[in-house]
């Protein structure tokens, strides 16, 4: 036998579920003679790429962990000091090891289908509590992406509640001096289209009884260090209407009074330093806290108590879900995501901690900070901020050897203008640290003592009281509650989530690995770039590889999501028409059909939206397209379309669409969600595209990790290369716009995932990827088709990697879709996307990493659910009391002393054989929505103190 020593099995084959045979035998039920040929069939001729993918060789998973492991070795992890709202912090290793790098936390879907996803909204719960008790507000939501872009939207929030004839009009948000330059460069770029005022001042000595002014914004504690109390300033903003957000910080707020306590509107930050490495920027959760009068107003997801049909209590999100698709452009915020799994890891972290262990802390960095700064005072060194939680300022009058010092020590301090240098300490920090910082600053070996007077100036102990957070100590009693969590969730440990337009395939664990290395988690996003020389190295592959698939000039890494990437790519259109002097140009054409993001994007962007027509297949109508082109020729500055269409179909005439707009002065934005039937076989650039976001969450297999992290870069054309965002602490004038996140890479210790997943797959793996996927979605629609009418195809009858199969018709026998969705839980599945795009159907997306043999279970379960609705239909089953309308069916129910339902419990809880032996139970019956948006409760505190609250608080 002749053996290939050099033959190792490709991690493609790892990838992609389906076998060589069984892909014969799919194409085989498809009518298919090859998958070429269903991809002939599928994809115009006229948009397929003339040459493959010009990608480095495959890489099995043994050499891209020994390569990586040397990439990861060029950045150097220093002792950083330097703070500015990033603190290194230490990650419990039973969080680590049970949520960061456990599966079954981190690919699970957003919770839409709450009554599978009660541990995340638990822990959801958990993490708003926790924001609420330590900044004293009245609500939060469940997660924002970065500080930077937290404060932006509270400031275009506080823009939408302006009431009154004066006020009305009123477009000036003063701004501290003091805040982060991160944020405040965030908060220009999204001010800049709204028509809002950003005006830098000194907090203190504003004028608030000013007309023009509609809202401020300061730090607490501040770029300074400084913690000041501003409830006086508050108070006078009230008496003006004029609306205050706050920047702050959780730890700190474990020692000084909350904001809330003074009547502001908005408290914003990162829960970064809870738990969450620094990871050059991200992914980290931010907070949004705020009066429950704004509720209607709060961006993201917000978590609510609810009932389940039980009366047992229950979590769903609340209010806000999914606003952009039902309100579009009236909705208040474009953002549809939230740093799900590391809101998870911030309020497992106050979990362990409990409020006492995390006031031992904030103590002990307060500690090191105050005696370095009496011992610098002591040494004459000139310390400028007075009441300080963890950072110190002061004037350095030997600024060169404290350079060098701190270069010969590895460690990083920030540095200021005029001689000034701040310090920051954190959780990670011991004494040893803050006798070397000393001996830094001062060029001599210091001993200090291991105890310090802080006084008693400090906020009660009086948060987290909660049972929640003062019972799981210990870390055995930790474990069993993480686990107790997980065990409520369904996730693709489990089965397939077909989800269509949200591509939840494999995240493969070796993708995983490098993102826990110290070498990618501790690095600080302001360190010197001569420290982060892996990192330069692998965006810069990264970028390079994008740009080869979607062929395009150049990418920006800065947007860390879809809707971010969405906003960027139009800021980026706007600054291109701005700079030719077209600054009329605001109208954007977006099809009826379209994300409901894709509208919320574009009026943040400044711009004006028409609607454009899909005709009866679903396809962009061309001639409304062109007719309303012309008709808004003079001021048409985009199109933006979703490629293949969010119907699942590759539209034969996109050339032509982008034709009549680039005809008509416009750019063209695509929407890149589905993406992932493009890699290998066409591209944005191929169909006539100028600019389009990447779902690294979908595309290149960064987790979902129930709603977040995620990445959404845009790629973009030559011309529009200029405008690209610039980082966040760059100054000066220039032709790109300014930054749209806080780090200059947004998430960045999550690109590795997609960089592995390409540099492992290799140009043909990817190729492969897409056509598979497109075959498994192909067979599904042979095999259900009958019995469910796919509402949407292509001309030769085939869709893309998604179809949308029509439900409507089952309303006759009162089945909704709703009902089909929770069914589904009883066999152990989450539904498709349910109602989207349009109303009363579910769109269905398997994914290329699904084999034969899951999507064979699924059809035969959707098979066996039409089979239940077809007994209602016929009279078989009572049309309000059957398997469906009660649906899902806990352990509870089904094991109850009483059975009072005209169906066997056999029938209800295995209605296939094999769920005997392998059952995944929903932990709560069907939750009524209604109810908790009735009587809305975002934390945690128990249902029965709630129980005489009959407030109303639906709009």
């Amino acid at each position: 036998m002749l053996v290939n020593l050099n033959k190792r099995a490709p991690f493609e084959h790892r990838h992609n579920g389906p076998d060589r045979n069984e892909q014969e035998e799919m194409l085989k039920a498809i009518g298919a003679e090859s998958i070429d040929d269903l991809i002939q069939k599928t994809i115009p001729v006229n948009i397929r790429l003339k040459q493959d993918l010009n990608l480095p060789e495959a890489l099995d998973e043994y050499q891209y962990l020994t390569k990586m492991k040397q990439v990861a070795q060029k950045n150097e992890v220093r002792n950083s000091f330097i703070g500015q709202g990033y603190y290194n912090c230490e990650v419990p290793t039973v969080i680590l090891r049970n949520v960061l790098e456990n599966p079954a936390w981190y690919t699970a879907y957003t919770p839409y289908q709450a009554e599978i996803a009660q541990g995340r909204l638990e822990a959801l719960i958990n993490f708003q509590t926790l924001v609420i008790d330590l900044t004293q507000m009245e609500i939060a939501n469940a997660s924002l992406l970065d500080e930077g872009t937290a404060a932006a939207e509270a400031m275009t929030m506080f823009f939408g509640l302006r009431k009154g004839a004066k006020k009305k009009s009123a477009t000036k948000y003063l701004v501290d001096h003091r805040v982060f330059p991160q944020t405040l460069e965030v908060l220009k770029t999204r001010a800049l289209p709204m028509g809002i005022e950003v005006e830098i001042v000194d907090i203190d000595k504003a004028d608030l009884t000013s007309e023009e002014v509609f809202g401020v914004y300061f730090q607490y504690p501040d770029n300074d260090g400084e913690v000041i109390d501003r409830s006086s300033l508050t108070a006078a903003a009230n008496e003006n209407q004029v609306f205050v957000g706050v920047g702050t910080d959780l730890l700190a707020l474990c020692l000084f009074e909350g904001p809330g306590k003074w009547g502001v509107d908005a408290v914003v930050g990162t829960s970064q330093r809870f738990g969450v490495p620094l990871g050059f920027g991200g992914p980290h959760a931010a907070f949004f806290a705020t009066k429950e009068q704004y509720k209607r107003a709060v961006p993201g997801r917000m978590i609510g108590a609810s009932k389940d049909a039980e009366g047992n209590d229950a979590f769903r999100m609340a209010l806000q879900t999914r606003e952009q698709h039902i309100k579009r452009e009236r909705a208040t915020s474009n953002i549809c995501t939230a740093q799900v799994l590391l809101a998870v890891m911030s309020s497992m972290y106050a979990v362990y901690h409990g409020p006492a262990g995390l006031r031992d802390i904030a103590l002990r960095v307060k500690g090191l900070a105050q005696t370095v700064a009496d011992r610098l005072g002591q040494a004459n060194v000139q310390v400028v901020n007075n009441r300080f939680f963890d950072t110190v300022k002061f004037i350095s009058n030997d600024l060169d050897g404290l350079k060098a010092r701190a270069a010969a020590k590895q460690v990083n301090v920030r540095y200021l203008e005029d001689n000034f240098v701040s310090i920051s300490f954190d959780e990670t920090h011991r004494l040893a640290d803050a006798e070397l910082i000393l001996e830094v600053i001062l060029g001599e070996a210091t001993t200090i003592s291991s105890e310090v007077n802080l006084g008693d100036d400090f906020r009660p102990q009086d948060y987290l009281q909660h049972s929640v957070f003062n019972s799981y100590q210990s870390e055995h009693e930790m474990l069993r509650y993480m686990k107790k969590l997980e065990s409520k969730d369904l996730s693709l440990v489990h089965s397939m989530i077909s989800l269509g337009s949200c591509t939840m395939k494999l995240n493969a664990t070796t993708e995983m690995i490098p993102v826990t290395w110290s070498e990618f988690g501790d690095i600080h996003p302001y360190a010197p770039k001569e420290q982060t020389q892996g990192y330069q190295e692998l965006i810069g592959e990264l970028g390079t590889w994008l740009c080869e698939i979607t062929g395009f000039h150049s990418v920006s890494f800065q947007p860390n999501s879809g809707a971010q990437g969405e906003y960027t790519g139009l800021m980026v259109i706007r600054a291109y028409h701005l700079h030719r002097g077209d600054t009329h140009r605001n109208i954007a054409l977006i099809p009826s059909s379209a994300h409901g993001t894709n509208p919320a994007s574009a009026v943040m962007a400044g711009m004006k939206v028409v609607i454009v027509k899909c005709d009866d297949e679903g396809n962009i109508d061309v001639e409304d397209l062109r007719a309303k082109a012309t008709e808004h020729s003079a001021n048409l500055a985009a199109l933006m379309v979703t490629y293949p269409s969010t119907h699942g179909v590759f539209e034969a005439s996109i050339i032509e669409i982008c034709d009549i707009i680039h005809q008509n002065g416009g750019q063209v934005y695509m929407d890149g969600a589905n993406m992932n039937a493009q890699v290998g076989l066409t591209s944005p650039a191929n169909i006539g595209a100028d600019v389009c976001h990447l779902n690294l969450h979908k595309t290149f297999c960064i987790p979902h990790g129930g709603g977040g992290p995620g990445m959404g870069p845009i790629g973009v054309v030559e011309h529009l290369a200029p405008y690209l965002p610039k980082r966040p602490t760059d100054e000066g004038l220039s032709s790109k716009i300014t930054a749209v996140s806080s780090a200059e890479y947004g998430s960045a210790s999550i690109l590795p995932i997609s960089h592995a997943y390409i540099a492992m797959m290799g140009g043909s793996g990817l190729t492969n990827a897409t056509k598979i996927a497109i075959l498994n979605a192909n067979y599904i629609k042979s095999q259900i088709s009958e019995a469910y009418p796919v509402l949407y195809s292509g001309e030769n009858d085939t869709n893309a990697h998604e179809l949308i199969i029509d439900c409507r018709h089952f309303k006759a026998a009162g089945i909704e879709v709703e009902d089909i969705a929770k069914r589904l839980m009883d066999y152990g599945y989450h539904a498709p996307t349910v109602s989207f795009p349009v109303p009363g159907t579910m769109m269905i997306e398997p994914t290329e990493s699904e084999t034969k043999a899951e999507l064979d279970r699924f059809c035969s379960v959707m098979l066996a659910i039409r089979a239940e609705i077809e007994e209602v239909l016929i009279g078989v089953a009572d049309k309000d009391n059957n398997v469906l309308k009660n649906a899902p069916h806990t352990q509870r129910v089904v094991l109850a002393e009483q059975w009072d339902k005209p169906y066997a419990r056999e029938k209800a809880a295995f209605p296939l054989p094999e769920l005997r032996f392998n059952k995944f139970w929903p932990a709560v019956s069907r939750i009524d929505s209604a109810y908790g948006d009735r009587n809305l409760i975002c934390s945690c505190l128990p249902i029965s103190s709630y129980e005489e609250v009959e407030e109303e608080v639906m709009a």
